[in-house]
């Protein structure tokens, strides 16, 4: 059994490492989290036959923290949905207008997100609004969603400057 060495992988070399962006180093810390949370309950249930039910409420705002992570990191690599059976059949200034009103549509949504969910993270602070499972402040888990949100919008930008079409 032989294992082909690349040609630029040479004898001596330094081994190439894979550059990641930050959402995907973020990515794999919040499902290590995840992860860890989830073992942690399954472990003390089958030890105490009690339930750490309390720690939903953070694995739910992990999840949701996921879900954006996951989004920017689609839209960083140009990985999103889009209809590209419909887009790649246009002529090309065509399709380079379906680029844009893509993108003005995505961050008009995101825009949206990130105003609507930093209304609700103000009102949760500012009526003291607590978790019902472990008393904490609920903004602590919705402050994230406009942050990240905005965060996605830069992100489209920074990928629609990139790509210039």
């Amino acid at each position: 059994m032989s294992i082909e060495v690349p040609p630029e992988a040479r004898a001596g070399d330094e081994p190439v490492l894979p550059s990641y962006t930050l959402e995907q180093v973020l990515t794999g810390v919040v499902m290590g989290m995840i992860v860890l949370i989830s073992l942690g309950n399954v472990i003390a249930r089958y030890l105490t036959s009690q339930s750490f039910a309390a720690t939903e409420e953070f694995s739910i705002a992990l999840l949701i923290i996921l879900s954006f992570l996951g989004s920017s990191t689609a839209f960083a690599f140009d990985r999103h949905i889009s209809v590209g059976f419909f887009v790649e059949r246009l002529p090309r200034g065509w399709r380079a207008a379906a680029r844009w009103l893509s993108f003005i549509v995505t961050s008009a949504l995101f825009g949206f997100i990130a105003f609507y969910a930093g209304r609700l993270t103000y009102d949760q602070y500012r009526f003291e609004e607590t978790s019902p499972a472990l008393g904490v402040p609920q903004w602590w888990y919705t402050v994230w969603m406009p942050t990240l949100a905005v965060l996605i919008v830069l992100r489209l930008m920074h990928t629609r400057l990139r790509r210039r079409a």
